[in-house]
């Protein structure tokens, strides 16, 4: 969701630009999405819109609305036009109000998108962001819809004007696409083939987010560890995380996601040896068969993806590693399902995203047979049980213990004593911090050293008293 209340403040409308009325941005989907919604932004403020307050956008007064979308899972794809639909009602309240669809589903559904609903405004794709002005620009102009989807990149994301979610923390693109051939995803197909941008061009726009007040950077690929393959470079993504350690100012730096086939010792090295790169890992396993590792073209086996675990504990032992995995993928039986129980027991994951199989036409999963869906919802369940409890002992395991928390804003919450600031402390798990009486309360950005008090199935809370000797220091 983008509204002026979540948007800083962009530095694009310098310079005159005429006010061309006010703009919503709403995302599906992954990171990667997130990032593309802020570059969306940026080519609309660049040529006059502001944000829209989301008092604006209750009253449906809003000149253009934006979904951009993702394509990756069945309920994505019925959540974009169960929204489609929704919006209507701006056009029926206010009739010159634009709605544009972008995205993952535009790139591979257009058509039906312009086809089923003739009040969407403009249909463009993943790699024709900037685009999009000149689309509502005609489509005011006809009278009619227009649609334009690119299959090749023609401008690289990075080259668009940005309004970032965040001034503390920052995305960035290190390569666009995909070059593997899953049996299940659809990336490939929406995404291209995967490209990578030059290390110059990538510091550059580190330095400038720090220079802008970023503490933390995300670094982001469909397959961020497979930087610089493409041009023989095995090594590169690593050189990355260490000349990020070169950055003065930045504090923190992620990744996501990994691909488990391309993750090398000299990664988990540059992890360790690099003070400001976080000990965490989210890396997806899919399966815990074998055999159903192969029959999703997944160019790893469960003994490999192991072994990176443990290679990244020797030398990490904090790190917090978290994972993507399908269950009731075509052809998985119950000893192929009790496989992945066994990995996930074994790998003891702090948290996992956890998937029921779901046909994405086009893909060569879609075609082959499906399991019965009480089949694969139960088996969906016994998953989520198991890593339930691991997760909530990780969280346990956290009570008591100092942690370094980025703040990132207010927690909805109060009880009667405390009002809690939300953030994460450095291996991303999630921190609900109360301010002591008498301490200065932290504001977006700031850096609190505090001590675990409690802890619920997915978050850490810390109330920390200093009269008791507990921690609070704020940076």
């Amino acid at each position: 969701m983008r509204t002026g209340q979540s948007v800083e403040p962009s530095k694009v409308m310098d310079g005159g630009v005429a006010d061309r009325g006010v703009y919503y941005v709403h995302t599906l989907g992954c990171q990667m999405n997130e990032h593309d919604s802020e570059r969306i932004a940026g080519v609309l403020e660049a040529q006059g819109y502001r944000p829209a307050s989301l008092e604006q956008v209750e009253r449906r007064e809003v000149d253009v609305m934006v979904l951009n979308t993702c394509a990756v899972r069945d309920n994505a794809t019925q959540r974009m036009y169960g929204t489609i639909g929704r919006w209507r009602r701006f056009k029926q309240h206010k009739p010159d109000t634009r709605i544009a669809v972008g995205g993952c589903m535009a790139q591979k559904d257009r058509d039906r998108i312009a086809e089923t609903a003739p009040w969407v405004d403009a249909v463009f794709g993943t790699k024709n962001i900037g685009a999009l002005p000149g689309l509502l620009a005609k489509a005011e102009e006809t009278k009619r819809s227009q649609v334009e989807v690119v299959d090749d990149l023609m401008v690289f994301p990075s080259q668009l004007p940005t309004v970032r979610a965040s001034r503390s923390q920052a995305w960035v693109s290190i390569s666009v696409g995909c070059n593997n051939t899953c049996t299940f995803c659809i990336v490939p197909a929406v995404r291209g083939r995967e490209r990578d941008r030059s290390m110059d061009d990538i510091m550059g726009e580190i330095r400038r987010c720090v220079d802008e007040g970023a503490r933390q950077v995300t670094l982001l690929g469909q397959n961020v560890n497979s930087y610089g393959w493409s041009v023989g470079d095995r090594f590169a993504f690593s050189k990355l995380l260490r000349a990020c350690g070169r950055i003065d100012g930045l504090e923190r730096v992620r990744f996501t996601s990994p691909h488990p086939a391309a993750f090398t010792d000299d990664v988990i090295l540059a992890m360790a040896q690099t003070p400001n790169v976080m000990h965490q890992l989210h890396m997806p396993l899919q399966s815990g068969s074998d055999r159903v590792l192969r029959a999703m073209r997944r160019s790893y086996r469960s003994g490999r993806f192991m072994s990176i675990l443990d290679k990244v504990r020797q030398v990490m032992p904090d790190a917090q590693i978290s994972t993507d995995i399908i269950v009731g993928f075509p052809g998985e039986t119950e000893e192929d399902f009790q496989e992945t129980m066994r990995v996930v027991e074994e790998a003891r994951f702090s948290s996992a995203f956890i998937f029921e199989y779901s046909p994405r036409p086009g893909t060569p999963a879609a075609g082959m047979e499906q399991l019965p869906r009480e089949v694969v919802h139960d088996r969906f369940e016994r998953l989520q049980s198991l890593q339930e409890a691991i997760t909530q002992e990780q969280m346990r395991g956290f009570v008591g213990r100092q942690v370094e928390v980025l703040i990132e804003g207010g927690h909805g919450r109060h009880d009667r004593t405390t009002h809690r600031l939300t953030g994460r402390e450095r291996t991303g798990v999630l921190v609900h911090v109360g301010r002591p009486q008498g301490f200065p309360e932290p504001k977006v950005g700031d850096l609190v050293t505090c001590t675990v008090t409690d802890c619920g199935p997915h978050y850490l809370v810390a109330d920390p008293d200093p009269e008791a000797g507990q921690v609070y220091e704020v940076r």
